[in-house]
């Protein structure tokens, strides 16, 4: 039986029939974290098919805006670490300082019981899972406003624990107020409650300005659920006529690698990579 191999920052591609130690592996992740996430992302030439068979209003949708931080060539994505900020519909925003992979197992117990730090795994259905550690945060949008419009310090939108995790875990010498804004992204999120199936469902529109779209269908479950979820969620998707077997794309990574190409290819009145965060 084929076994995984390594690539990315840490994220283990697998074939669906997983392999004893990969399986040992997830199942080690599934106990140690605190929820599981399992998603799909579809081909852009179902988005709209699958919207209407799943009944996904973008209208009851709510918009957001995300940014990202990093370094001119993304050390910290290199490195596992995503900072991010979001501006949420009715002038509220989220932060999150995000590392991974992790192995929970290791991470420092008083850390685990803070109501901000998530240690979660995600799934997909090609057998990709990864297990990450998350510092939660909350802002106002107008504070997310004055942080990428260089009103404010980078440092100054995120909380102390934030910081210090930052600090933990970001490659030497990489201040965080120096980090470039990479963004925004118009998303549209919603959230469902189908009869057909029992859980909740989250959905991801991700727009770009060239066109470029990702959705991302997903769901969550406590650790001691994760396998039955699992096949009841599989089960709902392909009733939806979902391709399971499609080319998985993430956000998060699409993101870095369209910054990335923007940078090699500036568009016309782009703002992507802006240095604009000014000093404490």
């Amino acid at each position: 039986m084929t076994t995984a191999t390594t690539r990315g920052a840490g994220a283990q591609p697998v074939v669906r029939s997983l392999s004893p130690e990969d399986t040992k592996k997830l199942l080690h992740l599934v106990r140690n974290s605190k929820s599981i996430e399992i998603k799909v992302s579809v081909p852009m030439t179902a988005h709209q098919r699958t919207a209407l068979s799943m009944g996904l209003d973008p209208v009851e949708a709510q918009p957001r805006h995300v940014y990202f931080f990093d370094t001119a060539d993304q050390a910290l994505n290199r490195a596992g670490l995503i900072v991010r900020a979001r501006r949420i519909q009715g002038g509220r925003a989220d932060t999150v300082v995000k590392l991974r992979p992790v192995d929970p197992a290791g991470i420092d117990a008083e850390l685990k019981r803070s109501d901000a730090f998530k240690v979660e795994v995600d799934a997909m259905p090609d057998g990709t899972f990864m297990c990450s550690a998350s510092y939660k945060g909350v802002a106002t949008g107008q504070e997310v406003l004055d942080v990428t419009q260089g009103r404010k310090p980078l440092r100054w939108l995120f909380s102390k624990e934030q910081r210090a995790f930052y600090d933990a875990h970001a490659p030497a010498g990489i201040d965080m107020n120096r980090l470039r804004i990479q963004g925004p992204i118009l998303l549209l999120k919603g959230k469902y409650r189908p009869k057909e199936f029992e859980r909740g469902i989250t959905a991801e529109l991700w727009l770009w300005e060239d066109g470029k779209h990702i959705l991302e269908i997903s769901t969550k479950c406590p650790p001691t659920e994760a396998f039955q979820a699992a096949m009841e969620f599989r089960q709902y998707l392909e009733e939806q006529g979902v391709d399971l077997g499609a080319k998985q794309e993430t956000k998060t990574k699409t993101a870095m690698q369209k910054f990335k190409a923007d940078r090699q290819s500036p568009r016309r009145g782009s703002k992507t990579g802006k240095t604009a965060l000014k000093q404490a």
